[in-house]
């Protein structure tokens, strides 16, 4: 082999070489590209779940709001029809008939008053004469105050051990405190409507 042989070889050899070196750099090359192109498509995939996520909690949150609003507001009215019920109640009852007023001042008073107590009525009762002639007074013994008390319709019973307020407001607050929820069942039975 001649010398031209060998710097033949030679080159030849370098340049086979060159050739694997430079194939096997393309393939990690290559490896890594795709290894790179999996991590961006994982961490896309990631991040839009994550965004997904982040859109439907916020959605929900401002559902429950929305839900919440509503629900005070469904409750607002409920209570606004609730009061003017009761105060429709109270302007009947302060204009209650002459007989119906008495049959109501007796029927607590039987049921309210103990012996010895004072009837202190309301400033615009108009009936205070008729009841302090109610046969009940006399059996109680029911002493009536020339004071008049700021009370919405009705009289209050002063007593030794305690005093009761009879106002219509105050049996009204009692009615309502006891009724509310059932009162509201009826009047709102069919919110499917709403």
């Amino acid at each position: 082999m001649g010398v031209e042989a060998i710097v033949e070889r030679i080159i030849s050899d370098a340049e086979e070489e060159a050739r694997a070196t430079v194939a096997a750099a393309e393939e990690r090359a290559a490896q890594a590209y795709a290894e790179a192109e999996r991590r961006a498509e994982r961490h896309r995939t990631g991040t839009q779940a994550e965004c997904a996520a982040k859109a439907a909690a916020i959605a929900e949150g401002r559902a429950a709001t929305a839900r919440l609003d509503s629900a005070k507001v469904l409750l607002a009215e409920k209570r606004r029809v609730i009061d003017s019920v009761y105060s429709a109640a109270l302007l009947k009852l302060n204009s209650l008939k002459k007989t119906e007023a008495l049959k109501l001042a007796e029927r607590l008073l039987k049921d309210y008053a103990e012996e010895g107590d004072e009837l202190v009525f309301a400033e615009s009762y108009p009936y205070a004469k008729e009841v302090s002639s109610l046969a009940v007074t006399a059996e109680k013994s029911l002493k009536v105050s020339a004071e008049r008390a700021d009370i919405s319709g009705g009289f209050i019973l002063r007593g030794e051990k305690s005093d009761k307020d009879l106002s219509y407001g105050a049996l009204l607050a009692a009615d309502r405190e006891e009724r509310q929820a059932e009162l509201a069942a009826e009047i709102f039975a069919d919110e499917s409507l709403g």
